[in-house]
């Protein structure tokens, strides 16, 4: 298997939890599959422990993702190390197959120069996005991640750490309320690509507002969405 090749032109290719569709969603393989083909950017979930860290998963509990079912912000960080995710084809045994820490993800995506993609999950606190934001500082890599969110208020957070952060709201279907915010706190967008149009592109790039699009895994699609002249397609397969 390898990652499927289609006509991008300008588009910035950004590989869903790492190359998902080859490895383990958000293992540090994935991720070096993404840094060793042509992605822009890989994209993660992060998630705070009991005990404070910070963890890239995409699920609130390791069901779906390993053999024991752990809620991952009621679980200390040993614990979920620990644990063996399973394969993508359900196996389990693989030693790289673990629940990474943000910051062996950052050094990843630095180490092949990616930009890093990283999603805030469920809401966290004003002092866990300073937290999360120190870390990436400390790593010296802070300048090329993109922070992304379907909580507002994760962004707004971000923003009042770094006024000049790029940030992307998620969502699924567009609404003027939702424009309007974009366009007074100046956030960009990662849509849901079946809810996109041309006209909506057009629209948001009128105002300065560059768009990503989640998650497009046919070729046929992401084609007509690089024509629409969009800045980002997020893919867990298409390079």
């Amino acid at each position: 298997m390898n990652t499927i090749r289609f006509d991008k032109k300008n588009v910035r290719m950004v590989a869903h939890r790492g190359v998902s569709g080859l490895e383990k969603e958000n293992t540090l393989p994935a991720f070096v599959a993404a840094g060793n083909r042509s992605y822009f950017g890989v994209e993660t979930d992060v998630h705070r422990t009991l005990d404070g860290k910070f963890v890239v998963i995409h699920d609130d509990s390791t069901a779906r993702v390993g053999p024991t079912n752990l809620p991952v912000e009621q679980t200390c960080f040993q614990k979920l190390r620990d644990l063996y995710l399973t394969d993508i084809d359900g196996a389990v045994g693989r030693c790289d197959l673990r629940i990474p820490t943000l910051e062996e993800y950052i050094r990843i995506c630095k180490k092949y120069d990616k930009t890093c993609v990283l999603e805030l999950k469920n809401q966290f606190s004003e002092e866990d996005v300073g937290r999360i934001v120190r870390i990436i500082e400390g790593e010296g890599w802070i300048d090329r991640v993109i922070f992304i969110s379907f909580c507002f208020d994760n962004l707004v957070y971000v923003r009042k750490f770094r006024s000049e952060q790029t940030v992307q709201f998620l969502f699924a279907e567009l609404t003027e309320d939702i424009f309007a915010g974009l366009v007074e706190h100046r956030f960009d967008v990662d849509i849901h690509y079946p809810h996109l149009t041309k006209e909506m592109v057009d629209r948001f790039h009128a105002v300065g507002i560059r768009v990503n699009c989640w998650t497009c895994d046919k070729p046929e699609d992401a084609e007509r969405l690089a024509d629409w002249g969009v800045d980002f397609i997020t893919s867990n397969i298409l390079e």
